[in-house]
């Protein structure tokens, strides 16, 4: 019996994340943060001093790690059973995960992780490549995405809100600046799945985004 996959592709800032985790719990599916995975196993190799220059020692922690992620309120990454959420975000697990994402050994091995996540009854992967190549096979693909301006106002407002400075104009030239490296790279670029049902979430509450996609989905 297949496993039904639902994929959520789409630019930073769109809210795949929140939309993603609200329509796992909904459908009481298992639920996939593929941004999480690089920079997890970047926490990992961290943690366990590995030389960068080693590929076989990096690719042999990438086998061995176990993600889990809690869709409560806020995502819960744990890595190896340790809540790894708060690290997510620090700019070392950020530049270690830059470097190890140009490795095709270790893009392999991630790559397979990612597809493990499959699992009944039904998963819900949040991404730039979900649909395009981690599951190409998914019977759903949504494309959701904002317009530049929409996308810094949000994270303008999360950035205020957690009492950290920010200037609106410098976030959107920001947000352009990502979007043209992530459809212009050369590996796994961020484009629309065929077939994808296309959601400009601009002009859109949380709740009706989530009612499109479960009509897709039912």
């Amino acid at each position: 019996m297949s496993i039904p996959v639902l994929t959520i592709d789409g630019p930073s800032g769109a809210g795949k994340g929140t939309v993603s985790r609200l329509l796992a719990k909904r459908l009481g599916w298992h639920y996939l943060d593929s941004g999480s995975i690089y920079r997890s196993l970047a926490i990992a190799l961290l943690k366990q001093s590995v030389d960068l220059g080693n590929v076989a020692e990096i690719v042999n922690v990438a086998r061995a790690m176990v993600l889990e992620f809690d869709c409560g309120d806020e995502l819960i990454v744990r890595l190896n059973g340790e809540d790894i959420t708060a690290q997510l975000g620090q700019e070392n697990s950020g530049n270690t995960a830059s470097i190890i994402a140009a490795l095709p050994e270790v893009r392999c091995v991630l790559l397979q992780k990612q597809r493990d996540f499959r699992r009944q009854p039904g998963l819900v992967a949040d991404g730039r490549d979900m649909g395009t190549v981690v599951f190409p096979d998914a019977e759903n693909k949504v494309f959701l995405t904002a317009s530049s301006a929409k996308r810094a106002e949000r994270r303008y407002k999360q950035l205020k809100e957690k009492g950290i400075d920010a200037n609106l104009t410098r976030l959107t030239k920001d947000i352009e600046e990502r979007d043209r490296r992530d459809t212009e790279r050369t590996t796994a670029p961020l484009s629309m799945a065929s077939g994808a049902l296309f959601i400009d979430s601009s002009d859109m509450t949380i709740d009706a985004v989530i009612d499109e996609v479960l009509k897709l989905v039912h």
